[in-house]
């Protein structure tokens, strides 16, 4: 099924219809997003290019939950999206890792767990393995000053998986890397979302990264095309 398309009876993790978002901006009120609609199934990748500017960010932040439409509709496995909801079914991979600088690797991707509501034994070892396949094992007691920015983003990518969420959504996880750091990152998002049947939704700027996603979208005029 195209990612473009709606249809409440299929298995969708993640189903936006006809989202709208404006900002006011002095007197003036700017539309962003005029009417996006995308459906998400589960264990699919998409990917969403678009040019500076071009409101992937302020999607994002709307299919997280974490900001809220003028218009439109958002659900979560057919359910409408809810904040007590978000730590359960989704990670988030930021640009800028947004890791805890007092805290080691470990303690980082098991925050995840305590935001959803604890961190016992079973979370831990959890943790560790994340950490194990993300090549980082022999790292988990650094802080992130410690670490390189790829390393860092790869913590990053153990978090967003640690509460074995459906959907993924990664906001530009490579615009603070090098080219190769970059697409080793790339590479090993894709391939553990594929190992664990999660869904990804990639935004970048990067083509041959888009490229590497089932589906390819564009955000352009404020609609997806």
């Amino acid at each position: 099924m195209p990612a473009t398309a709606l249809n409440p009876a299929s298995s969708s993790v993640l189903s936006a219809d006809g989202l709208r978002k404006t900002y006011l901006s002095g007197v003036q009120r700017l539309q962003v997003l005029s009417d996006v609609s995308l459906e998400v199934a589960a264990g699919e990748s998409v990917s969403i290019r678009g040019e500076s500017g071009s409101g992937k960010s302020t999607l994002i932040n709307l299919l997280a939950g974490l900001d809220a439409p003028d218009v439109g509709r958002l659900l979560w496995f057919g359910q409408p999206a809810t904040p007590d909801r978000r730590a359960e079914f989704l990670g988030i991979v930021f640009q800028s890792f947004y890791l805890i600088p007092e805290m080691d690797a470990l303690a980082n991707v098991l925050m995840a767990a305590r935001i959803r509501g604890g961190a016992g034994a079973a979370e831990r070892s959890r943790a560790r393995d994340l950490l194990g396949r993300v090549g980082l094992a022999e790292r988990a007691t650094h802080l992130p000053a410690q670490l390189s920015g790829g390393e860092r983003q790869r913590v990053a990518v153990a978090r967003a998986l640690m509460n074995a969420p459906k959907l993924v959504l990664a906001d530009e996880p490579t615009g603070n890397l090098d080219e190769r750091t970059g697409d080793a990152v790339i590479e090993l998002l894709l391939g553990l979302c594929r190992e664990t049947g999660t869904a990804l939704v990639l935004v970048t700027h990067n083509v041959a990264h888009a490229a590497k996603c089932a589906h390819q979208l564009t955000l352009r005029d404020g609609t997806l095309c």
